[in-house]
């Protein structure tokens, strides 16, 4: 399995590690605050790391300081396209596709279950020659086992997101449902360098505590609009076109890279992608579709 080289951080950004590596004994001796990796405290993100870096070193300075370098991290990410944001209004939200002007004849090709051996990196070869973005929706479990995975999904310009730790469908009371999919999010960040805010309950489940959890902590929850069914392994033909038949402008396709034999999922993309195209469809992945469901608002706003 090739392993990706992902992009290089930024000489200050080394230069500040380096410096950073004399004080980390401060960081242990009081415990950092979750709340200040939140981006939006706009001190600390317009502080350049030199700055922070040329006063003595206190306990604050440094929590900044590394509030600076992942600010710093994600805007070069976002230069590259590997990094996106989700827009305010639909934080906490719960989603099955989006309706938009008819000039928007986009679509959303999402992927669950993964990052899976074979499947996962056949998919994306897929992707890449046909340049279609999508999202793929990983299992933390999963994603540890394999971050290679993980991290050419983000190097390749997809969306990831949080699909849970263990992919069970019981019911969940809040301490473990924090842990299924706090524990997965920190894992995603960790491994790519993405704050998500999408999650997708396994089996669409949207009352067993995992959804109202992820919403409660202003993720979207993100369904779907047409089922390929294709954990049933239906013929790569007979996947096509059930897709086709339940899709519109602003759907969501559901589809599956991981989670049992998918060679028949692999085999229909190709043939998916190219009918899309041929009824003038764009692909988009999940932070494009809402994006430009916002922008669609705003413009029906101001005809009003």
């Amino acid at each position: 399995m090739e392993k990706n080289k992902f992009f290089a951080w930024p000489q200050s950004i080394l230069i500040g590690l380096a410096a950073l590596g004399g004080t980390l004994s401060l960081s242990w001796i009081m415990p950092i605050k979750p709340n200040l990796f939140e981006l939006g405290s706009t001190n600390a993100v317009d502080a350049s790391p030199e700055i922070l870096l040329a006063k003595p070193q206190t306990q604050k300075q440094i929590e900044y300081f590394k509030l600076a370098m992942l600010a710093t991290w994600q805007k070069e990410a976002r230069g590259k396209g590997l990094y996106h944001t989700v827009p305010k209004s639909f934080f906490g939200k719960t989603i099955n596709s989006v309706k938009l002007s008819n000039e928007n004849k986009v679509i959303a090709l999402t992927f669950d279950d993964g990052p899976w051996p074979g499947y996962t990196a056949q998919i994306l070869d897929i992707l890449k020659k046909n340049q279609v973005k999508g999202t793929f929706f990983v299992v933390g479990q999963m994603l540890q086992n394999y971050p290679d995975l993980g991290k050419r999904i983000v190097d390749e310009g997809h969306t990831i997101a949080n699909h849970t730790w263990n992919h069970w469908y019981h019911y969940f009371n809040k301490q473990a449902a924090a842990f299924e999919i706090d524990r997965t999010s920190n894992l995603i960040y960790e491994t790519t360098g993405v704050k998500t805010t999408l999650f997708r309950p396994p089996g669409g489940k949207l009352h067993n505590g995992l959804a109202a959890y992820a919403r409660s902590k202003n993720y979207t929850v993100v369904m779907w609009s047409a089922d390929s069914i294709d954990y049933t392994r239906p013929s790569p033909s007979t996947l096509v076109n059930r897709v086709m038949g339940q899709s519109a402008p602003g759907g969501i396709v559901l589809m599956h890279d991981g989670g049992g034999n998918r060679s028949n999922t692999v085999a229909a993309l190709p043939m998916m992608i190219q009918k899309y195209q041929e009824q003038g469809y764009r692909f988009v992945t999940i932070p494009e579709l809402l994006e430009l469901k916002e922008k669609h608002q705003k413009v029906v706003s101001v005809k009003k």
